[in-house]
This record gives structure tokens, sequence and C-alpha cells, in this order.
């Protein structure tokens, strides 16, 4: 009888079995939440910072944006072949295989540390947002990328109601306040596993770690997402991204 997996190990194996479909649908350019809103503002918010961490770089997509925009970049990833497509693309950075719970750095080894999409995969967060601030200079800059935990949580979705007159559309909101890890079938045969935290969780506990929130922003989603949803006449109301900018206190 094989042993039983942990959730670890389940989110490992997942990624590993499905990391092709991530590269397929989310990089080289075909997903314009990337190209349009996420790579656009991280550049945006490192810009000045000479050496970057990348925490949960995938195929390097990010990393490599940060690289041509002359910052020395590392990305870390927990997926063997998410690491080994990165560094197949190439691109300026250096990428190492690793979690995020325990990085294998000195303390203040980079002046920024970015996190896109990450977090909501990771169980260990107090662990993982200790790491970074370890890891992070003092007065060095945080970009972390997130869905939106409110507006983003398991169970939420357009609701399409015919059955009143006039008809609504409205945007449903799951149980916010659970904190919560599902598996989902993301498309048929690919199972990716999420973690839903309030955003207070993630907040307090970089407080706790020495990290102070300087900006909370919520774009409204790209032009090219939008244009995907035409029967969603107020998809451009609902924000799909957030992302908290802070930065490490002195010691």
């Amino acid at each position: 009888m094989e042993p039983e997996l942990s959730d670890h190990d389940v989110n490992a194996d997942l990624w590993e079995a499905h990391a092709d479909w991530w590269q397929r649908e989310f990089t080289d350019g075909v997903d314009p939440e990337y190209t349009e809103q996420i790579i656009p503002l991280v550049v945006e918010w490192t810009t000045g910072f000479e050496r970057i961490l990348e925490v949960g770089t995938g195929e390097g997509q990010v990393a490599r944006a940060m690289a041509a925009a002359g910052a020395t970049v590392v990305g870390l990833d927990p997926t063997r072949n998410q690491i080994d497509e990165a560094a197949r693309r190439g691109g300026g950075p250096t990428y190492l295989r690793s979690g995020a719970e325990l990085m294998p750095f000195p303390d203040a080894s980079f002046d920024a540390v970015v996190c896109c999409l990450v977090f909501e995969h990771i169980d260990a967060v107090d662990e993982a947002l200790a790491e970074v601030a370890r890891v992070l200079r003092p007065g060095g800059r945080f970009v972390f990328c997130l869905n939106h935990p409110l507006l983003q949580t398991p169970g939420s979705g357009w609701i399409d109601d015919q059955m009143i007159d006039p008809p609504e559309q409205y945007w449903r909101i799951g149980p916010y306040l659970m904190e919560q890890a599902v598996v989902e079938e993301v498309e048929k045969d690919v199972f990716i596993r999420f973690v839903h935290r309030p955003l207070s969780r993630y907040i307090n506990t970089m407080a706790d770690n020495g990290l102070m929130l300087e900006r909370l922003l919520e774009p409204a989603p790209p032009q090219g997402f939008i244009d995907r949803a035409p029967e969603y006449v107020e998809v451009a109301t609902i924000p799909r991204l957030l992302t908290l900018v802070a930065r490490r206190a002195a010691d």
C-alpha cells in the first residue's frame, strides 16, 4: 500500500503534471492579463531595483521582462518542468528549483521580491512571507500579485438571471471569510489546487514580518480580456487582479 500524499505533495504533483497547460495557456503572449496588465505592472513597480527575486517564476515570462528592463533577476520555482522550460527559454534570469517556505539565499540578498499569482497555491503562507521578508533588504520592495481574494473566491462567477423581468447579470461572491483549499478542473483533465484566504490574512502576516503596505492596486481587467467576454457588459467593473506593493521596514 502506497503512503498517503501530503497536501504539499499533491500540489507539487499536480503542477509537475500540468506545467505544460500553464505554459500553453498563459505564456508566450497568448494571455492578455499577463501581456497587457501583470507584466507591465510588475516592470513599472520594480524599475530602478537592481537585484530582484521572483518567487514562483513558472517558465520565467515575468522574470525575463524584468531582466530586459535592466535588472539582475533570479527566478525560483518548485516545479522541475517549469524550471527546465524557463532555462530553455533563457532571456537573462538565473533559475533555481526551490519552494517559497525555505529559500536558498542569505538574508537581505535582494532589492525587490516579486510574486505573481503564486500564493494561491502555497499552504505554508506564514513561512513563505517570512522568507520573503528575510531575503529582502531593509527598504526593499515587495510586489505581490494575487487573484483578488474577495472577488475571485471559490464559487464566485457571473450569474445570468433570465428568470426575472428584466433579466439581470451580476457577480456572485463565494464564501470569502472561509480559508479553504480546493482542487479545480480548470480544463478537461487538468486539475490545479487553489488556496483561498481573506485579504486580511495576507496583509497582517506581511505586517508581522515587517512588510509594510505602500499601495493597494485593483486594476480593471485589461481590454484583451474584456474583448473575450462581450456577453458580460459589466466585466470591466469586476477586478480580477489585486496587487500589494510593500516595503521591508528598516531594522
